[in-house]
């Protein structure tokens, strides 16, 4: 990490020709780096899709609780019920609902 000895913002390190130079978004000052103590670090960001299938076993589904929640295939009006974690543990959980008709699966978030 470097700083801009102009403006006194975080410099970015920038690799161009070959060659690598500091500069600063801020004021547009450049550097050259000297030596080999620069290392760049990239970033990706992963977008997660919420489309992923849900897979729950027959026989535990008989364990499972049903409620009263029509669903949005078929019209039944009975759902199995269960609660999972699914994003942020600061964020509350999902609620999941099978039908017990048709056995469609869809979600709800609070």
């Amino acid at each position: 990490m470097k700083f801009c000895p102009r403006c006194k913002s975080m410099m970015v390190l920038v690799k161009e020709g070959g060659r690598s130079f500091w500069r600063c978004p801020r004021c547009g000052y450049v550097e050259e780096v000297s030596g080999n103590n620069a290392k760049f670090v990239e970033r990706t960001t992963v977008n997660r899709r919420d489309d992923k299938p849900i897979v729950l076993a027959k026989s535990s589904e008989e364990a499972l609780p049903k409620v009263r929640k029509v669903c949005p295939r078929c019209g039944n009006e009975e759902a199995y019920f269960w609660v999972q974690q699914t994003r942020a543990a600061d964020e509350p959980p999902t609620r999941f609902y099978r039908c017990t008709r048709c056995g469609y699966t869809w979600r709800e978030y609070e």
